[in-house]
């Protein structure tokens, strides 16, 4: 089964640019992510069993595209986590202060968050797509939500 790109970007381009920002932190690197994965899919002379497994091989792709990006990108530059937070949330907000915490997370447990509170993949997918077992993602995401409370409530104290 192949599915054409022109179809594939507008339906997936929004999910992938989330999930390849999750490693890079970076606008730019993302959008870079996901073009360089509509390409390579394009270029692909695979063939698919359904639209799902082609869902599973684009996250997967971007996944790896974005972390090669970030070898390279960390090597030259580095960002401020205040202007990545700048660029999503201008205005203080509820949602500016968990994507911030979110943002700190380290990379493993951050990605696996997106995968699964933003784009809704179950944890046996999610270890497909970061080629781990289930077992770690289940640790990934119950590490990233005890730092999370904890940071949150310590947050939460301090303006009390």
């Amino acid at each position: 089964m192949r599915i054409p790109v022109e179809i594939l970007i507008p339906r997936y381009k929004d999910h992938l640019f989330g999930a390849a920002f999750s490693v890079t932190q970076n606008q730019a690197d993302a959008q870079d992510a996901v073009q360089n994965t509509f390409i390579r899919y394009h270029q692909s002379s695979q063939a698919f069993d359904s639209e799902e497994h082609i869902r599973l091989w684009l996250f997967r792709t971007v996944y790896n595209q974005a972390k090669d990006i970030r070898k390279s990108f960390w090597k030259r530059n580095k960002v401020s986590l205040d202007e990545v937070v700048d660029a999503y949330y201008p205005a203080p907000s509820s949602h500016r202060d968990l994507f911030e915490a979110v943002l700190r997370l380290p990379e493993k447990q951050r990605s696996a968050m997106q995968l699964y509170y933003y784009e809704d993949y179950s944890i046996k997918e999610i270890a497909a797509i970061l080629g781990c077992k289930e077992a770690a993602v289940k640790k990934r995401l119950s590490r990233a939500r005890a730092t999370l409370r904890q940071k949150l409530q310590e947050e939460w104290d301090e303006n009390e």
